[in-house]
């Protein structure tokens, strides 16, 4: 099985390098972008895509779903939803009631679950289980101390896994995998990034902010962090693995 995490950054790459590019990163327009995002990831013939930072349809994107669209490219099927709680006051806020975190899906789905942390902005979990496998899909809290409450949480969720399973996404761990070390020690967890290649910032990787942890029962065949890319801040992630 193919499997691609891509932090798309909701499809404003283009803006990386010019003048307010963290104000413009967030609020252009990137319709053409998107498409870019859906050759390149047409290339590797992903079974599965985890993406963070999806614009489910604001100007940005002029009213059309990233996830829609991109899993049209792909031929897969999205499952997406928004990266803040119903109740959230930032559901309220134009721009921000349309971002959130989607999979895209070329295997036959038996399962989906949106989990929700009780602590932080960013609070969603997607869930999607195959046959064989699940996948967890996460965006976690750029300030330490929520980050830390945000994986006890995880732990909960995943804890009642019956089936082999992935955890991907941005966990924006700028401690370093310290700070998961406990975690992954408690489910025995295996990262598939054994080398600690860094994913972030794109143009000039020093940080490793992504990542794609497995639990027993995964195979990993094959690992790669793709840095033939600049469509986003962040490098996306590829593993080839099977089930045993």
């Amino acid at each position: 099985m193919k499997f691609i995490l891509y932090n798309i950054r909701y499809g404003t790459g283009k803006y990386l390098h010019q003048p307010l590019k963290h104000i413009r990163g967030y609020l252009g327009k990137s319709v053409e972008q998107t498409d870019k995002i859906g050759d390149f990831l047409k290339k590797y013939k992903p079974d599965v895509v985890g993406l963070v930072e999806v614009d489910l349809g604001s100007y940005r994107t002029r009213r059309k779903n990233q996830a829609t669209f991109l899993g049209k490219q792909l031929g897969h099927y999205g499952i997406y939803e928004h990266k803040y709680s119903q109740n959230s006051s930032l559901m309220k806020v134009p721009v921000l009631r349309r971002q959130g975190n989607a999979f895209l899906s070329g295997l036959q789905v038996e399962g989906q679950k949106f989990h929700y942390f009780n602590n932080g902005m960013k609070k969603l979990v997607i869930e999607l289980e195959t046959k064989d496998f699940s996948i967890f899909l996460i965006h976690l809290a750029l300030g330490a101390k929520t980050r830390l409450k945000q994986i006890v949480e995880l732990y909960e969720v995943i804890d009642s896994c019956t089936k082999p399973f992935i955890i991907a996404g941005d966990f924006n761990l700028f401690w370093g995998e310290e700070e998961i070390e406990l975690f992954l020690r408690a489910l025995n967890l295996k990262n598939a990034n054994i080398k600690n290649i860094p994913t972030y910032p794109s143009w000039k990787p020093k940080k490793v902010l992504d990542f794609i942890i497995y639990s027993e029962g995964i195979k990993i065949n094959d690992f790669k962090v793709l840095t033939d890319v600049r469509l986003s801040d962040h490098l996306p992630l590829y593993v080839d693995f099977e089930t045993i």
